[in-house]
């Protein structure tokens, strides 16, 4: 019987070890974005830098826990999900990491003014959904409440409607600036 036990244990879905893992992938973004804003709102550029460190310490540890993700995948034969969809959501959060490292490095390597209304936007519209991500991110554990989850996606919708017209006024506004400029305005 024990036999018979430890071979059904190999066939049961490990839904904490990917749920677990998820979660802690959703938190680290969450703490990126929130990491970011303060990024953008610090005048110290030596400050600045010493922040841009914490957010790639967080990217790095993403890193590692999507390839634990992926390694749980070949590991398990049978998964709490889909396979595929496992897979989608952690090269999603994965990337939502990398594209927050990545701009931190360049409002850095940029030296963007702080005091750009349009930068402090993006950074809080960029904290509140990966806030809300981690939010949908933990619903998944039980999907007992799928509300919370609809509601989470469609702030994060929103958010990024607002992101996009914030990106679209800064651009307007940039090239604006641009042309005063250059007439000596």
């Amino acid at each position: 019987m024990a036999a018979l036990n430890s071979f059904l244990k190999f066939f049961m879905p490990k839904n904490r070890v990917f749920f677990e893992l998820f979660e802690q992938v959703a938190d680290n973004c969450a703490r990126m974005g929130t990491v970011l804003k303060d990024v953008v709102a610090e005048t110290d550029f030596d400050r600045r830098g010493s922040l841009i460190k914490q957010i790639e310490d967080l990217e790095h540890a993403n890193d590692e826990l999507t390839h634990s993700i992926f390694t749980e995948l070949g590991r398990n034969f049978i998964t709490p999900f889909d396979r595929e969809d496992i897979h989608y959501l952690a090269t999603s959060l994965d990337d939502i990491a990398d594209y927050i490292y990545a701009s931190a490095k360049k409002i850095n390597f940029y030296r963007v003014n702080p005091n750009d209304m349009g930068m402090q936007k993006m950074a809080d519209l960029i904290e509140q959904g990966a806030m809300q991500i981690c939010i949908a991110v933990k619903e998944l554990r039980d999907m007992k409440n799928m509300r919370n989850i609809t509601e989470a996606l469609v702030k994060i919708n929103s958010i990024e409607n607002q992101a996009d017209d914030v990106f679209d006024m800064s651009i307007e506004r940039l090239f604006r600036n641009g042309a005063r400029r250059k007439r000596g305005n």
